[in-house]
C-alpha cells in the first residue's frame, strides 16, 4: 500500500465537508498539551478535542526539554503579537501515559549508544517514575525564565489499557508553583 495515495484520499474526504476555513490562529481552549509521540496517545480522541481547540507538541515521552521550553516562550511572544499584549499566558497540560517506549531511555547501554552515535543526552527525559517526573517537568517550567507565572499549568498521565486520565498535578499557576518551591534547582542539560 502507498500510504502517500492513503493520506492523500483520507485527506480529500476531510476536505469535501471542511467548513472551518475562517478559524482564528490561537486555540479556542488556549491550551498546549505536551504529550508524546506515540501514536496510541492522541490528545484529541483522549481530551475529546475539537480542531482549533489546543495546541499540541510531542516529543519521546511527553518531556518538558529545552526545545519544549523555547517553544512555549516563543509561542507566548506569539500569542502576545496576536492580541496587541493583552494575552501571553495560556494553560499547560502535561499528558505521559503507561507503557511508555521512553521508560526505555533510562537503560544505561541505550544512553551510552545514543551518546556515542549522535550526541544526544537522553539520560535526564527518560521515563521513569511518572509522577515525579511529571513534577519534575513542571519544575522545569517553574525555572524557566521568562516563563509568564500567570502561565498554568497542570500533569496528568493516560492510560492506554483503559482509555482513563488520571490527575498528578492539578491546575495551577507557575507562580503558584514557584511559590512552593517545586522543581527548584532542576538542572536541564546543554
Amino acid at each position: 500500500m502507498n500510504i502517500q495515495n492513503e493520506l492523500m484520499a483520507r485527506n480529500a474526504c476531510f476536505a469535501a465537508t471542511f467548513e472551518l476555513g475562517d478559524m482564528p490562529i490561537l486555540p479556542q481552549l488556549r491550551t498546549l498539551i505536551v504529550t508524546c509521540i506515540d501514536a496510541r496517545v492522541d490528545p484529541a480522541h483522549i481530551l475529546g478535542l475539537d480542531l482549533g481547540e489546543a495546541i499540541v507538541a510531542r516529543n519521546n515521552g511527553g518531556r518538558v526539554t529545552r526545545a519544549v521550553i523555547e517553544e512555549i516562550l516563543t509561542l507566548t511572544v506569539l500569542v502576545g503579537a496576536a492580541t496587541g499584549g493583552q494575552e501571553t499566558a495560556f494553560n499547560i497540560v502535561l499528558l505521559q501515559h503507561t507503557n511508555c517506549g521512553a521508560q526505555r531511555l533510562a537503560d544505561p547501554q541505550l544512553q551510552g549508544m545514543l551518546q556515542q552515535k549522535f550526541g544526544i543526552d537522553v539520560s535526564e527525559y527518560a521515563v521513569t517514575d511518572q509522577a515525579a517526573d511529571l513534577m519534575t517537568d513542571i519544575g522545569r517550567l517553574a525555572d524557566a525564565p521568562g516563563m509568564p507565572g500567570e502561565m498554568t499549568v497542570s500533569a496528568m498521565v493516560y492510560d492506554v489499557a483503559t482509555g482513563a486520565v488520571q490527575e498528578v498535578a492539578p491546575v495551577k499557576s507557575l507562580a503558584e508553583y514557584r511559590a512552593a518551591n517545586v522543581g527548584a534547582a532542576v538542572p536541564m542539560a546543554e
